[in-house]
């Protein structure tokens, strides 16, 4: 390939995924964000106390994502709502830019990459926030890369790399530090699988058991003959062994369907998960990386909460053209696939179907062995396919149609938000707050809200009964099993207690709720709830009696 073609072609490349970046992050501040700011700006004022300042029930709190909070809060207080607008549609290109040059790295094919690419960001478009996981993604991106050219090369510079990954993610977001070892099992996988083929432990234990044999029979006389029947058994054995070898060599070579390649340098790789295990400890959360997915699981929230959810495959467009890919090559084609790219893509997809948020990793991820099914794809049936698309796409003609497509997304994607306020005061009660803030004393209510605007509240300097940091509220986190306060949110918005049951467990005095709600509804016609302040989304209620 023409090194000024290349040049070029990357030259298109980094402008539209940084185009395509730009659209795809939001305007609109996500819930999460808002918590997120006060948290940073709490532990700047009073360090990591291990307790939470924000809600109405003295929790202790584990900071899962305290150097992330930091970050935001010291962006926001630089420039504001803009400030994290800006440094989210950054990282947002960084990782666009990353997976793209970590694709080209590793498949070595610079229109595979880049189509993909693409392809990621499109599905990514939804995770794209001023979250903690926007800056893991990008950690599992080099994650990945670092793997890989370890095991290629053995160089202790990719080896120091996925030693400092693991401690940035317990220190930015815990909640994912366990995925962090996930990600290698694949390989390790396959090489205990190449192990045990070429450990041939049956004729080996075979072959001792007739040595012992004969060793036992050669202390007495008069066994001559059966010595001789079984050193001929045991020949014969061998000659065997030598067969199946030379066999198993040849399905190596010339596989069916999966590849099984055995590299030794994976031993080295174990040796730094080892490492990686420890790195949990460098926090000053304590053992909180080892136990918050544990507790987390235990929980009742990602029964709850909707990104938690399995995924209905039939209404994933995403997970079925990454299936439908995958399964067409290998199906309708010759095309092999190594044993660790099976075990990832299968690992990847079994998660987005347990749970919608999986499906980010099954993009971010996954696409590397994709991608390799397409170059083997390409490199059987039309090996010079790709250059000749390469230099259609940067003639004169080719780089106007690239740009232009990819610009059009973008404005198709950007147009709806392009007016959006960093603060929905649809979604969220903006002019509500105020009123709080200006009539009633925050030392004094116990405010009962419900979870999808907590956060704002906390933004506000609002005590709430509940926001996003739904493990907060949870037994196992609180250590108390008689204090479930996410299951009594989730009973009393579902109305399958009387409201009065839970407010008075709680010692609730004041309510903000969303207008035209079942709540609202029965809440309008009780006696003992009075209006004092109502706006199309809103409504704040006082209550004048409480057990």
């Amino acid at each position: 390939m023409d090194r000024k073609v290349k040049i070029n072609f990357n030259i298109i490349a980094i402008v539209c995924i940084l185009v395509l970046a730009v659209a795809f992050t939001p305007r609109a501040l996500q819930n999460d964000t808002f918590y997120t700011i006060k948290i940073g700006e709490h532990i700047l004022q009073n360090g990591i106390d291990m307790h939470d300042p924000f809600s109405i029930h003295d929790l202790p709190y584990t900071y899962p994502h305290w150097l992330y909070d930091v970050g935001i809060y010291l962006i926001y207080q630089a420039g504001g709502m803009l400030g994290i607008y800006v440094s989210t549609m950054i990282l947002a290109s960084i990782l666009g830019l990353l997976i793209y040059f970590v694709n080209k790295k590793l498949i070595k094919n610079d229109l595979v990459s880049f189509v993909s690419t693409l392809g990621i960001m499109y599905v990514l478009a939804g995770f794209i926030a001023a979250r903690a996981q926007l800056v893991t993604y990008i950690l599992f991106t080099l994650q990945i890369y670092l793997i890989e050219k370890f095991l290629e090369t053995k160089k202790k510079r990719y080896g120091i790399g996925l030693i400092i990954i693991p401690i940035i993610i317990a220190n930015v977001h815990l909640a994912v530090w366990p995925f962090y070892f996930i990600l290698f099992l694949p390989y390790v996988a396959e090489y205990i699988i190449a192990l045990i083929q070429d450990s041939h432990i049956i004729y080996k234990i075979a072959k001792k058991y007739g040595e012992s044999q004969i060793k036992r029979l050669s202390k007495k006389q008069g066994n001559e003959e059966k010595i001789a029947k079984i050193e001929l058994q045991n020949k014969q054995r061998e000659e065997k062994q030598k067969q199946y070898i030379e066999t198993q060599n040849f399905r190596r070579q010339n596989p069916y369907k999966l590849k099984i390649v055995r590299n030794d340098n994976v031993k080295w790789l174990i040796v730094i998960i080892i490492i990686c295990a420890f790195t949990g400890l460098l926090t000053p959360l304590g053992d909180t990386p080892y136990t918050y997915l544990v507790k987390t699981l235990q929980g009742n929230t990602t029964k709850s909460i909707n990104e938690h959810q399995p995924m209905v495959l039939i209404q994933s467009t995403d997970t079925l053209a990454i299936i439908a890919i995958a399964l067409s090559i290998l199906i309708l084609t010759d095309t092999k696939i190594r044993l660790k790219d099976f075990f990832m893509l299968g690992g990847l997809i079994v998660l987005a179907l347990m749970s919608k948020r999986q499906l980010s990793m099954l993009a971010l991820i996954g696409v590397y062995s994709t991608n390799r099914l397409i170059c083997d794809l390409f490199k059987k049936y039309d090996p010079t396919g790709t250059d000749k698309f390469m230099k259609m796409i940067t003639s004169g003609f080719g780089r106007i149609i690239t740009i232009l497509l990819v610009v059009l997304v973008a404005i198709v994607y950007y147009k709806p938000q392009a007016n959006d306020d960093f603060i929905d005061s649809k979604n969220y009660p903006v002019e509500a707050a105020k009123y709080i803030k200006e009539n009633l004393n925050l030392d004094e209510i116990r405010l009962y809200n419900e979870y999808n605007y907590g956060s704002y509240l906390i933004f506000e300097d609002i005590p709430v009964f509940i926001d996003s940091r739904a493990d907060l509220y949870t037994p196992e986190f609180n250590e108390d099993k008689n204090k479930d306060i996410f299951s009594d949110f989730i009973r009393v918005s579902g109305l399958s207690v009387h409201y009065d049951t839970i407010f008075d467990k709680y010692e609730i005095t004041h309510l903000i709720i969303p207008n035209n709600t079942k709540m609202e509804l029965f809440i309008s016609k009780d006696d003992n709830y009075k209006e004092l302040y109502k706006d199309n989304r809103f409504v704040i209620y006082e209550r004048l009696k409480q057990n």
